[in-house]
């Protein structure tokens, strides 16, 4: 195996991201969420928020976009059919809202290649409409040797 690590550093272009209330509904519930801060929109507002929260997850929504340019990039060189998930971090600033607007850019942060596989790392930052940092995802990608 053989891999590019000239690539490092390469930032691809940020996407963005309407959050919306269905959407964050529609998440929790698919998670098992109960906390009516992710439910209800009357008891976020209760709890100082302007509308629905999205669970911490739901960051994997609002980032994935971004994160696919970056393992189909043919200089990246990831043979996506030999990939798998190597996992996934995550730090968290302010919470999301429904009505939120998430740009997320991501930068290939590390390629090495040891024992055979290759790992390709990949940063993802996301910023609300205020600017915030809301996220920063590290995702980690494994290819197993041919």
């Amino acid at each position: 195996m053989s891999v590019n690590s000239g690539c490092i550093g390469k930032t691809y272009p940020a996407t963005s991201y309407a959050v919306g209330r269905e959407k964050v509904r529609e998440y929790a519930l698919a998670v098992g969420e109960v906390n009516p801060l992710y439910l209800d929109p009357e008891a976020a507002r209760a709890a100082g928020y302007d509308d629905v929260v999205a669970p911490p997850m739901f960051a994997v929504v609002y980032s994935s976009q971004a994160v696919m340019p970056a393992l189909f990039d043919p200089e990246v060189g990831i043979d996506f059919a030999r990939m798998v998930h190597g996992g996934q971090e995550f730090r968290w600033g302010p919470l999301v809202v429904a009505g939120d607007e998430v740009s997320t850019a991501v930068t290939v942060k590390d390629v090495a290649e040891r024992a055979g596989k290759g790992f390709f790392v990949f940063e993802s930052v996301s910023r609300n409409q205020r600017d915030e940092t809301v996220c920063v995802g590290t995702w980690t990608n494994i290819v197993r040797g041919g």
